[in-house]
């Protein structure tokens, strides 16, 4: 884990260098609020920061109403550094969008304590964010075969229609199913019908355009949404993925 320290006082970051150092953390030392800023806009920049509250050009209250204004995700977590220790002070530097504060002189095990409470603040949000992208994904894709449900591309049908509008540039929708479906799963049974379309989309998927939109409609059923492509490339690329389907035989589990 890698922390950014933030403080225009040289003894001070070194004192929290050589703490932080000795508990196993990494540090991006800072000399005034500018600085920290700078690194703050970069895209590795740490999630776990230690500000003080004085500094020249941006003071660590002004600096902690910046991060809190970023859409970044997870939020940053940010302990304020100061010699203040007045009730209102404390409140001031909450509100300005900080989690934490330690009043200087700092004791390095009181300071380790604090940022083991931000770890764990991370942690909970990360875990928070991956549920909710799960549950995006869900909502959107198809269960079975992981590209998008008719709800999700028909939306994109929508979008690209309103663009087609505007720009007046050629769109192609093209609906399609399989033929036949019907006798696999009566055959040999709705395992090896899931295998067959799980393939199938494979298939299709490695030869259509990464801008595409690709669903499934419903059963066997598919919807293909091609933007800035004319009828003769619609076609062809129909014919491609007729092909890439039917001359190859698709394995089954059951080896059918």
């Amino acid at each position: 884990m890698r922390i950014l320290v933030a403080d225009d006082d040289p003894v001070i970051r070194k004192q929290l260098e050589v703490s932080l150092t000795k508990f196993g953390y990494g540090v991006i030392e800072c000399a005034d609020g500018k600085d920290a800023w700078e690194h703050l806009q970069k895209e590795d920049a740490p999630n776990l920061m230690i500000l003080d509250w004085s500094m020249p050009g941006l003071s660590g209250l002004e600096l902690s109403k910046r991060i809190r204004q970023f859409e970044k995700e997870p939020q940053p977590y940010i302990i304020l550094l100061t010699a203040k220790s007045d009730v209102n002070d404390v409140i001031e530097g909450l509100d300005s969008g900080a989690d934490d504060y330690i009043t200087k002189p700092f004791y390095p095990h009181e300071l380790h304590a604090r940022l083991k409470t931000g770890i764990r603040t991370i942690a909970v949000q990360k875990e928070l964010l991956n549920a909710r992208n799960q549950l995006e994904i869900e909502a959107s894709h198809d269960y079975l075969t992981g590209i998008y449900n008719r709800r999700a591309v028909m939306q994109l049908l929508k979008i690209d229609l309103g663009r087609h509008q505007r720009n007046k540039k050629s769109l192609c929708v093209v609906l399609f199913d399989l033929d036949h479906f019907k006798q696999v799963n009566d055959t040999y049974g709705h395992s090896a019908g899931d295998d067959v379309l799980c393939e199938t989309t494979k298939r299709i998927s490695s030869v259509i355009r990464p801008y595409d939109a690709f669903g499934r409609y419903g059963g066997e059923e598919f919807l293909f949404v091609l933007p800035e492509c004319e009828q003769e490339n619609a076609f062809n690329l129909c014919e491609r993925v007729r092909t890439i389907i039917s001359d190859k035989k698709i394995q089954t589990e059951d080896k059918l």
